[in-house]
């Protein structure tokens, strides 16, 4: 019967350490079956009950208890990030203490204000009317402002056939120096910039691609809006179109273009389309074909500017797309230039011209790519991507004029020397302050905490874990008390019980929470005897 038969001091003290004081606590499971014993059955006060009914009521006992009576030890160390922001446990219900800590291990307590809030935040209209869901643009750095790798893929940029010079000039084997085909941003543009390239079947033009994932898990319907400028003319001299107009699509695929698709090359075999080869007869590349668009497209091809939209884009049966931009320059073959090789004995060897003729870019642009979901009841959009409202942000900005510089070289805590005369207590401190965001789940500190070891003290309702759940030894009795007073206050027949189990319960949590408290006779003795002192410090 003994409760540590069977472990040996051995066992316990040679463990890794985590079973460390844990004779004090029972376990929810065995409180259950010690219920089931006790109080169900035949001539008992529960005459039947289920097991589900009674770890129902188990539970619901022990959060409340977990609320003012049991020990809470629930605590996180954290180093506050420049964002002055942190994220509530996972099992937080409620805070007991915040503070930080200083390099002498010292814990300043921080308080709460009550100084500010961070409601929702409603995008507007000039006009004051608000903006819904539908109206708001999903696409991430859709007016690139930003560099492209953020929120973007992008295909690589290959040199083109034309060139400007040589390469190791001076050495025995000099190449003529290419000039690089561009995609960038340029002026707050999306810009893809081809030159020509050798011939293949007559199509010399280069094929680029840029695109963006997009969840539409929860969207039935979506409309596509952007501005693209296509590419103008090249012509020669004479009048000859070396490059025609430039063709640039933004459209909607299924397909994952980091992965790519599977095309029939013109050699006749299958084989998997490229995307960072621009162009190619036996890996063509899917930057060149609208077909890959299979939700729908956009299309500039006639060297004119324009904003153009497509509306209502069935999403229903997909839960992922992504917006893919096609830029192609569609050189001819007569713009095809070559460099010879000069191999004469009696001449340095070398390439010539120096430079090809046609070296200006076939330059296609795109801007102010917009991707919106329909939805049936759309609700209200936020002003600010990261949740926060123009109130807190504004909060968040000030510096505070505290500043903690106590070097503990004495017993005196007082930096400000009395120069707060009058102010609210509340804001009579220098440790700092916090706000907790529950529309968020965040707590915010004041700017003075940035970078300190930030100490947060909570408490749970114990029911996070099958660890977790299990009772102080001092508390078991309440326990008890609290099943039996929930179970019976439930039933028909047990109500001329409830006076009793009621008074019962009050004395058993009371009784709990003093052997809960932690009073010490030697403590309290110590303390009374500090209070004798005549002379404070």
């Amino acid at each position: 019967m003994g409760l540590l038969d069977g472990k040996t001091h051995s066992q316990y003290y040679g463990g890794e350490g985590d079973a460390f004081g844990s004779y004090q606590f029972t376990s929810l499971n065995d409180i259950i079956s010690y219920f089931m014993i006790v109080y169900v059955g035949e001539n008992k006060i529960i005459p039947k009950a289920k097991v589900s009914e009674i770890a129902f009521h188990a539970q619901r006992a022990l959060a409340e208890l977990s609320f003012d009576t049991l020990k809470s030890v629930k605590s996180q160390e954290i180093i506050l990030p420049p964002s002055l922001t942190i994220a509530l446990p996972h099992d937080y219900v409620d805070y007991t203490k915040l503070s930080w800590s200083d390099s002498s291990g010292i814990k300043h307590p921080l308080y709460k204000t009550n100084s500010t809030s961070n409601p929702f935040s409603i995008e507007q209209e000039e006009n004051g009317d608000y903006f819904f869901e539908n109206q708001y643009v999903s696409i991430v750095n859709g007016d690139f402002e930003l560099p492209l790798s953020t929120g973007w893929n992008f295909s690589e940029a290959k040199p083109s056939g034309a060139w400007d010079g040589l390469q190791n000039a001076g050495g025995n084997y000099p190449s003529p120096l290419r000039i690089l085909d561009t995609i960038g941003i340029v002026s707050s543009e999306l810009e893809f910039a081809g030159l020509w390239r050798g011939t293949f079947n007559g199509n010399t033009g280069g094929a680029y691609g840029a695109w963006q994932r997009i969840d539409v898990s929860n969207a039935r319907t979506m409309n596509l809006s952007a501005n693209g400028q296509s590419a103008a003319e090249i012509l020669d001299t004479n009048g000859v179109v070396l490059c025609g107009f430039g063709i640039v699509r933004i459209g909607l695929t299924t397909t994952n273009p980091s992965i790519g698709w599977f095309s029939q090359g013109t050699s006749g075999l299958l084989v998997s389309a490229n995307l960072s080869n621009p162009s190619h007869p036996a890996n063509p590349s899917p930057n060149q074909y609208a077909e890959y668009l299979d939700l729908g497209y956009l299309e500039w091809n006639d060297g004119s500017v324009q904003t153009k939209e497509l509306d209502d884009i069935d999403v229903t049966n997909v839960d992922e797309v992504w917006v893919y931009v096609q830029s192609q320059a569609p050189w001819n073959a007569v713009a095809v230039e070559n460099a010879v090789w000069t191999n004469d004995p009696a001449t340095p060897k070398q390439w010539s011209p120096n430079a090809s003729t046609n070296n200006t870019h076939s330059k296609n642009k795109v801007d102010s790519v917009t991707v919106t979901v329909n939805e049936n009841n759309p609700a209200l959009a936020p002003k600010n991507s990261d949740g926060n409202s123009d109130t807190f942000s504004n909060y968040k900005s000030v510096n505070p004029s505290e500043n903690n510089s106590d070097d503990y070289q004495d017993d005196t805590y007082w930096p400000l020397n009395g120069n707060r005369y009058g102010l609210d207590p509340q804001h009579a401190q220098v440790n700092g302050s916090f706000y907790i965001d529950n529309r968020l789940g965040k707590i915010n500190f004041s700017s003075n905490i940035a970078g300190k070891t930030v100490i947060l003290d909570y408490i749970s309702d114990s029911l996070g874990s099958d660890a977790e759940m299990q009772v102080h030894k001092f508390a078991e009795d309440a326990m008890y008390k609290c099943i039996a007073h929930s179970m019976l206050s439930t039933t028909t027949y047990g109500q001329q019980l409830i006076p009793r189990l009621t008074k019962e319960k009050f004395a058993a949590v009371r009784k709990a929470k003093l052997r809960l408290s932690g009073l010490n006779i030697e403590e309290l003795t110590q303390i009374l005897r500090g209070k004798s002192k005549q002379i404070k410090h």
